[in-house]
């Protein structure tokens, strides 16, 4: 059963997830809403091809934070364990998990700007950071070497998500919290797919 203090960190992490960085960079300093441009997502890749280089890093630096900091709320305000020096419990890495979950949803239907989102995978990273870093550094690296050779975003993400599970089950087969971070792996790759629907058709027509 959810304690007060853990709804409290999942409506946290959902607001923290909901603050649409892509949409209010560029109404505030470009006067365009990013939703109206390019592919309508309200994220990093999105800004970056419509307001340029400078606005997407920025962009996409805020998006990845506001996931790493949704799962490590818990430290910032919650019982003192350190993510850099002590291990997790299963019972607080499975609410970390929670909270990236609601930082992810929360970026896909922000509620300060009616529920329309972007696709939550820079959110999801910082998300992954957080919990698992060197598997996430390793998928970092897959996505920028598929990105370098295939020229596309969309792709390169998809096939940087397929190969996390693949990732956690070589290198925390035998973790005291191996089953709730291989179902999570798994989740990965499915909202990679979901969020990426039109993207893989416009691919699969060669568009």
């Amino acid at each position: 059963m959810l304690s007060p203090e853990n709804i409290i960190f999942l409506v946290l992490s959902y607001c923290i997830g909901s603050l649409s960085f892509a949409v209010w960079v560029g109404k505030i300093f470009y006067k365009k809403d990013i939703r109206e441009y390019g592919s309508g997502n309200a994220g990093a890749t999105n800004t970056f091809r419509i307001l340029g280089k400078t606005a997407g890093s920025t962009v996409l630096f805020l998006d990845i934070l506001k996931g790493w900091v949704s799962v490590n709320l818990i430290y910032f305000l919650g019982d003192g364990f350190n993510p850099f020096l002590n291990s997790v419990s299963p019972e607080q890495f499975e609410m970390q998990l929670s909270c990236g979950v609601a930082a992810v949803i929360g970026h896909l239907f922000p509620i300060y700007i009616g529920f329309r989102g972007g696709k939550g995978i820079a959110t999801l990273l910082g998300f992954m950071l957080g919990v698992q870093l060197i598997p996430a550094i390793i998928c970092l690296l897959i996505f920028l070497a598929c990105f370098f050779i295939l020229r596309y975003v969309s792709l390169s993400s998809i096939i940087a998500s397929i190969s996390f599970p693949i990732v956690i089950i070589f290198l925390q087969g035998d973790s005291p919290i191996y089953s709730s971070l291989l179902i999570f792996s798994i989740f990965v790759p499915i909202l990679a797919l979901i969020t990426h629907q039109k993207n893989i058709e416009r691919l699969i027509r060669g568009e």
